[in-house]
């Protein structure tokens, strides 16, 4: 069974790389980089990682199935993920990335505070830097007003 899913997962991942190389353009007309950049590297990364697994999962060197415990982490995260859904649409890309990073590193990475807080703060910055200096597109905007 886990290797039909991983078929179907590398499957999507096709679909999604041919749709980001058939429908995106790589530049724009103005030299720039086009709405198809990032979607081509991230199509690309998740075919070579879901040939990756299927090619361990055939070797026999996979880790098995789930531990039963790892469940309540999966049912935390998606709250989290929910939660940074409301917290995007509030506060904006930013601060949201801040809660949330700072949120599901402290309850999978218990007692670093300093290290889960500077990740925390570190990440979206430079998501920030990338996307809204340096790419020149902005990230989601909150109800909230906040100068970031």
């Amino acid at each position: 069974m886990r290797i039909a899913f991983l078929v179907a997962v590398l499957a999507g991942a096709v679909f999604y790389t041919y749709v980001a190389f058939a429908d995106l353009g790589f530049m724009t007309r103005t030299g720039r980089l086009g709405p198809g950049f990032f979607p081509r590297i991230i199509g690309l990364a998740m075919v070579a990682i879901a040939i990756w697994i299927i090619a361990d999962h055939l070797r026999g060197r996979d880790r098995g199935a789930a531990t039963p415990g790892r469940w309540s982490d999966v049912a935390s995260l998606t709250g989290l993920a929910l939660g940074y859904a409301v917290l995007l649409w509030l506060l904006g890309g930013f601060l949201a990335s801040v809660v949330f990073l700072l949120a599901a590193l402290s309850m999978l990475n218990p007692g670093r505070p300093l290290q889960n807080g500077a990740l925390a703060l570190v990440l979206p910055l430079a998501v920030y830097l990338l996307f809204d200096v340096l790419l020149n597109a902005s990230m989601p905007p909150g109800l909230v007003p906040f100068p970031i």
